[in-house]
């Protein structure tokens, strides 16, 4: 009896053994196939993401060892970048664009972009995050208008080759509470290497609410001393083209609209800047900068409202470009060399300028700068050379080539007695000037062709004259023929009209210049 039931309980046990074994078989049927290849995809992602990281999406990733992964299988996604200390979380960082490891854009760092609401902060966040990281790209989307107040988007500690992509348009502030007291620059990038501003976008500096202000305590710069109308009359200052409808004054000092300044490899390409308070584009001490296919748009009688103003520069690149403002469409000073400039259309505005140079007795450098190909139309002056009694230093090596004026008062003008004011003390000393080349100077003047107005004690030596061709358009004021005062040089070719006024050769007595005075790096 106990045999047998011996044998029951083990049969028993045997069938249930079997039961078992069944369920799990058939539970590993079911899903076994799909999780042993899920596994064998994840390492192959695995390894090819380790094998790829910081390339491009497309390279080829030759001699993997690893299996083929399934044509349904669902690639791991991109990783996020860390968020940034004392910001927001980042957003996802969008892959690999043109060479660019990660792109940022401003609404998703919580930017509205309706024109209304203040979006500095958030601007502010997308370049901490951006500043981070190699070669990445800001975005400012089009079809948006970002108020954006007073920003600095500054190093030195960010990463190099930062990309900002400008198509939407960004705005100034035009409450005097934005301003303090008054700034120099509205949006300013500092102390970088390898940034770029390209896009399809706006700079608008809103700048009628500043300029209402003039001419109260801003310096002018016009050569009206030259001028006499034809009815002896002249309205110095006209009315302004729009008028600042708050009740508001704004602060005294205005704003570049956009400045860079102690950065490497700079480019601006393809945006438009308009209205600006006081300068639109500045440089200062840059080293490798290009700028092309942008254009700054201002009224002709907005004041101080400078194209582009270079300072401290070197190597400099400007082409391809459209310039109409209230001042000089280019304005060079102290510190630049390497400069060159070519198919810049200029115009309304006061005509591409080297100077003012040497104000209040100081010391001014310029050398090798061209200028060629450009067309300037309806301004004071075409290229012009200012600068001030008293300083010291020198201007040497300047090309004008291939000019075509049209409409300007004084195509060609060196002006050593340059001042801003109402009246300037008489002083000996003077930035020499020396090797000032002019040549295809053409078309129309309304004032006065050639201007040559060069110091007492350091005369212009080396000024070189060859195929001027400048013919007069009788408009609001008397026609002169070309001045020249102390001013040496050498006509290579017939002009019209005749500038007999230029000194063949070089002075008798002219000043050495001292240690002081010459500029040496």
């Amino acid at each position: 009896m106990e045999g047998l039931r011996f044998k029951s309980i083990t049969f028993m046990l045997f069938m249930a053994f079997l039961v078992w074994s069944s369920s799990l078989e058939m539970c590993s049927a079911r899903r076994g196939k799909h999780w042993r290849h899920s596994r064998a995809t994840s390492a192959s992602l695995l390894k090819k993401k380790t094998k790829s990281h910081g390339s491009s999406h497309n390279q080829h990733h030759g001699g993997s060892k690893s299996p083929k992964a399934p044509s349904h299988k669902t690639p791991l996604p991109p990783p996020s970048p860390k968020p940034v200390e004392d910001t927001p979380p980042l957003p996802p960082q969008k892959g690999y664009s043109g060479g660019r490891s990660a792109t940022f854009n401003v609404l998703d760092f919580q930017a509205k972009g309706d024109g209304s609401t203040d979006d500095t902060k958030a601007f502010e966040y997308a370049w901490a995050a951006a500043c981070k990281v190699e070669a990445s790209m800001i975005i400012v989307p089009a079809e948006y208008m970002f108020l954006v107040g007073p920003i600095s988007f500054s190093g030195p500690y960010c990463q190099a080759n930062i990309l900002f992509q400008l198509d939407g348009t960004i705005i100034a502030p035009t409450e005097n509470e934005a301003w303090g007291k008054g700034l120099l620059q509205w949006l300013e990038f500092t102390k970088l290497r390898g940034i770029t501003i390209q896009g399809k976008g706006t700079i608008d500096g809103r700048g009628s609410v500043w300029w209402e202000d003039y001419p109260f305590n801003d310096p002018i710069d016009d050569e009206t001393r030259l001028l006499i109308p034809l009815n002896s009359t002249m309205e110095r200052n006209p009315p302004m083209p729009v008028r600042n409808e708050l009740s508001a004054k704004m602060p005294s000092i205005k704003p570049t609209a956009l400045r860079f300044y102690g950065s490497f490899n700079v480019t601006v390409t393809g945006i438009t800047i308009q209205n600006s308070p006081q300068c639109h584009l500045k440089f200062d001490n840059c080293m490798g900068v290009l700028v092309h296919d942008m254009s700054v748009s201002s009224p002709g009688d907005s004041p101080n409202t400078d194209g582009i103003h270079l300072q401290n520069s070197k190597d400099v690149l400007i082409h391809s470009s459209d310039l109409v403002c209230g001042d000089d469409c280019i304005s060079i000073q102290t510190g630049c060399s390497n400069i060159y400039i070519h198919n810049v259309n200029c115009g309304p505005g006061h005509g591409i300028s080297i100077g003012s140079l040497g104000r209040d007795n100081t010391k001014a450098c310029v050398s090798n700068i061209t200028v060629r190909d450009v067309n300037i139309h309806n301004t004071m002056t075409g290229v012009r050379i200012k600068t001030w009694q008293g300083g010291s230093g020198s201007v040497q090596g300047v090309m004008f080539s291939n000019v075509q004026v049209s409409e300007v008062q004084f195509p060609i003008i060196i002006d050593q007695f340059y001042c801003d004011k109402s009246s300037c003390k008489n002083q000996s000393s003077a930035v020499a000037l020396s090797g000032i080349t002019y040549e295809r100077i053409r078309g129309t003047y309304t004032v006065k062709p050639v201007h040559f107005a060069c110091s007492d004690s350091l005369p212009c030596v080396d000024v070189t004259l060859t195929a001027i061709q400048l013919k007069p358009v009788q408009e609001q004021y008397h026609l002169y023929n070309p001045f020249c005062w102390q001013t040496f040089g050498l006509l290579s070719t017939p002009t019209v009209p005749p500038i007999d006024c230029l000194q063949i050769g070089k002075p008798s007595k002219n000043r050495i210049q001292s240690d002081h005075d010459s500029c040496r790096d």
